[in-house]
């Protein structure tokens, strides 16, 4: 907590501001101390390290498509070797366990969770394991880096120049998310090493292989320091982040105090043990710095915190193929055994299921679609996450039952109809057979789904199948051991509770607690899903989180359903779910809850002022304020009250480069104090050859900024080099694009250099049209404020909060571009 006190106490400290140098130094001073009463068995080496300027480009992920520029970084490794261990012997740097997390932070935010708190625990964890010798074998490496929020600056430059990097055999990256909670491994492997070792030792295991099948898709666009470890490196390792408190992440509340020490002391209490081992293993010396492919990936869960299920994708295929095989078989026989009422039955019961999710699914979207008409937000849930089980799971349940009810009437007057042919029984008994064989399919169908789910899931290879497993077997368990039948000639039953309570317990005990987290991560993510402005509905948050919950409500409450003809308390049920849906309807038009608030939840909006000489207005530099939001909904009530002169709307798309602005709000007024012309970047073309194959070269010259991002035209150009001065960042090897653009970007210290040459390698079939300029380029001059901006600073409303990220603009920013035909 101390540690986390004075880096925090620094205010926003980002690459290139006087902040950054206090904290770097800080985080040096504490390493030197570790160094100096460390165990006399040990040795400990620290590294002021200040790498030759680079380019970050990686293949995956948020990264595909971009080239990131870096210079004049600096940042702290240290190194921890033991000294007399017999067999590490003189070679005992040569394997090593990588520590890493990052000193810096986004403009915006302190960086309390994000990631100063992973930075504190990294240097008590370094203390600790310098004043033990216990078993060592290895050496541990924390490297303390920056430039992480610009692009992965720092652990790229480390992994690519300097010395101890080549002796790393696993790397584990501590990253924030959001701002406390526990922190949770949501990347692994492939190596299985690792995340075996962790789970046999942590005391208090948790992460989750659904985070990484998430992340690894693409649903999550993020990305860490540990994709420079496993892209470029080739390492094996852990991904830990925390995650609570989501919708703080880059905002004013990422602050110390809304975090709590339980959180440091939960990574701690996990990491240290799991550091030891490692250390101690004699197997780190196995591992190969390249990835080894033919391991599979690790499935891998905690239940509850306490103990943490792993086990390989191998067995996991053979276990799920055994699980779908016998679930065949026994619907096989069921069906041979009960002939063609049997197959009718089935039929009429996945009826049900598709019913159930057809209306669960359009119950919970009209609702998240009616938000924006009864709500100043289309997220009004945002500061009161609880909320969306009134919204969502509400109408999704009573969708779902809906949904089942009109099943169960349907498979009921069908088995009215097969038992009169009977004539064995009287009308009262008949009926009542009726009404619970019905029940009975209804339960086994609520199989179904999960039955599927483990197909695709163990034929696609995904990890996250174990989910379908656990709802599938413990059911099918209780239902053989209490329920089962196989011959028809046996009256039905009432379905008893036990068969409910033990078909769940286990479902629910293992997947409860990552589905309420994935909810929760996807609520915080609101404040930061529109990632263009203007570009996608405001509706699309609410629809995409009530569409999960009625996924998750149908799958999960479809054994639960059928319990509910047997209740007797149907019309309290649904009237007790409506009520409580009418409620929260009613919480959000009345404005009781607000969607945000000052203290946590801010809206994440940006302020720039916009010095354009695009020729966008016209052909001199014009000047104004633009205020955009990545939080959907719009802004005309906060800039009326703010009375600065906004204009809001849809105006022409503002391009920032690394992405554009279609609705934001506008002010022209007083904008043109606070910057000098000599300030505007300049993109000139110093030579333009038209030979075989046409080559151009461009002078850019960011003036004073030392942040600046370029976009260049992918249907004119092929590929392209960068120099700066005599040395040549960037080669000519091969460049990817998306949506025919590649992103450069460029961000470093105060000494960073600010002009480039560009050369450009023209597409032989160039299309020459003037649609799109060759050239964007925008640069920012960070710490910089213009009293206009002041004046709107001042006046937002407490409840907003400025938004950083790598690919966002700074409070002053200038924008040119070069034509095709220049």
């Amino acid at each position: 907590m101390k540690h986390l006190k004075e880096l925090t106490g620094l205010g926003p400290h980002t690459i290139g501001s006087d902040a950054i140098e206090l904290a770097v130094q800080y985080v040096l001073a504490a390493a030197e101390n570790i160094k100096k009463t460390a165990h006399s068995e040990v040795d400990v080496e620290v590294d002021f390290f200040h790498p030759n300027p680079g380019a970050t480009r990686l293949e995956n992920g948020m990264f595909k498509g971009k080239t990131v520029v870096y210079s004049d970084l600096n940042y702290i490794v240290l190194r921890i070797l033991p000294k007399h261990a017999p067999e590490a012997g003189e070679n005992a740097g040569d394997n090593a366990i990588l520590v890493s997390s990052h000193v810096d932070t986004v403009f915006s935010a302190e960086g309390a969770g994000d990631s100063s708190s992973s930075v504190a625990v990294m240097l008590e964890l370094a203390r600790a394991i310098s004043q033990s010798t216990d078993g060592f074998k290895n050496s541990a490496i924390f490297l303390f880096n920056t430039g992480e929020e610009e692009g992965l600056a720092g652990a790229h430059s480390f992994i690519t120049q300097h010395p101890w990097s080549s002796t790393i055999r696993i790397a584990i990256d501590l990253e924030g998310m959001g701002l406390g909670g526990k922190s949770g491994i949501f990347q692994a492997g492939p190596h299985p090493l690792a995340i075996k070792t962790f789970a046999s030792v942590a005391k208090y295991p948790s992460g989750n292989i659904i985070a990484q099948d998430l992340f690894s898709s693409g649903l999550l666009n993020s990305g860490t320091d540990f994709q420079v470890y496993t892209e470029v490196a080739g390492l094996s390792g852990l991904d830990f982040a925390f995650t609570d408190n989501g919708a703080v992440y880059h905002t004013k509340n990422d602050r110390l105090e809304l975090l709590k020490p339980g959180s440091l002391q939960h990574l701690g209490e996990n990491m240290l043990p799991f550091l030891l081992q490692i250390a101690s293993s004699s197997h780190l010396s196995e591992l190969n710095a390249a990835v080894d492919d033919t391991h599979d990936t690790v499935v891998y869960y905690d239940i509850l915190g306490k103990y943490m299920v792993t086990y390989s994708q191998y067995f996991a295929k053979r276990l799920q193929c055994s699980v779908i095989n016998l679930s065949l078989m026994i619907w096989t026989t069921y069906l041979l055994m009960g002939g063609f009422t049997a197959a009718v039955s089935l039929a009429l019961s996945c009826l049900s299921i598709i019913l159930m999710l057809i209306f669960s699914l359009s119950f919970s979207a009209l609702a998240a679609f009616s938000l924006p008409l009864i709500s100043s937000s289309p997220v009004p849930y945002l500061s009161t996450p609880w909320l969306v089980v009134g919204l969502f799971a509400a109408p999704a349940f009573l969708g779902a039952l809906t949904g089942q009810h009109l099943g169960y009437l349907v498979l009921q007057r069908y088995l009215s109809h097969v038992y009169a042919k009977r004539k064995q029984q009287s009308p009262v008994i008949q009926a009542a057979m009726i009404k619970l064989e019905t029940e009975r399919w209804l339960f086994k169908a609520g199989s179904l789904p999960w039955l599927v789910l483990l197909i695709i899931g163990t034929y696609y290879e995904i990890g996250s199948s174990y989910i379908a497993l656990v709802w599938l077997v413990p059911p099918a368990f209780a239902y053989g051991l209490l329920e089962a039948k196989l011959t028809p000639s046996q009256l039905p039953r009432p379905l008893k509770l036990a068969t409910l309570w033990m078909g769940q317990a286990i479902p629910i005990l293992v997947s409860a607690g990552p589905l309420i987290r994935l909810a929760s991560t996807m609520i915080g993510f609101s404040v930061r899903s529109v990632s263009n402005p203007g570009g996608s509905p405001d509706w699309l948050p609410s629809l995409q989180l009530s569409l999960f919950i009625a996924v998750v409500v149908c799958l999960t409450l479809g054994y639960l359903l059928s319990y509910v003809h047997l209740s007797g308390a149907k019309t309290f049920i649904v009237l007790a779910t409506c009520s409580l849906f009418a409620l929260s309807l009613a919480v959000v038009f009345s404005g009781v809850i607000p969607p945000f608030n000052e203290e946590t939840t801010a809206r994440a909006v940006n302020v720039v002022h916009v010095v354009d000489a695009t020729g966008r207005f016209e052909e001199k530099p014009i000047s104004y304020i633009s205020l955009f939001s990545s939080t959907p909904g719009t802004l005309a009530k906060d800039v009326e009250d703010m009375k600065e002169g906004f204009v809001c709307g849809r105006h022409k798309a503002i391009d920032y480069v690394t992405f554009s602005v279609t609705y934001g709000c506008l002010a022209f007024d007083g904008t043109e104090e606070g910057w000098d012309e000599s300030d505007i970047p300049t993109l000139e073309v110093i030579k333009d050859t038209n030979g075989d194959k046409r080559v151009t070269r461009v002078a850019i010259d960011a003036k004073r900024s030392i942040r600046w991002s370029l976009s260049i035209n992918t249907e004119e150009i092929e590929d392209f080099a960068i120099k700066a001065g005599s040395e040549e960042i960037v080669p000519a090897d091969g460049k990817r694009s998306v949506d025919g653009w590649h992103i450069l970007r460029a961000s470093g210290g105060k000494n960073a250099p600010t002009r480039f040459e560009l050369t450009l390698f023209w597409l032989q079939n160039s299309t020459r049209s003037e649609q799109r300029p060759l050239l964007n380029l925008r640069t920012d001059l960070p710490g910089v404020v213009t009293p206009r901006a002041e004046a709107v600073l001042q006046k937002l409303p407490p409840w907003f909060s400025l938004f950083g990220k790598s690919t966002a603009p700074h409070t002053l920013s200038f924008l040119t571009s070069l034509p095709v035909n220049f």
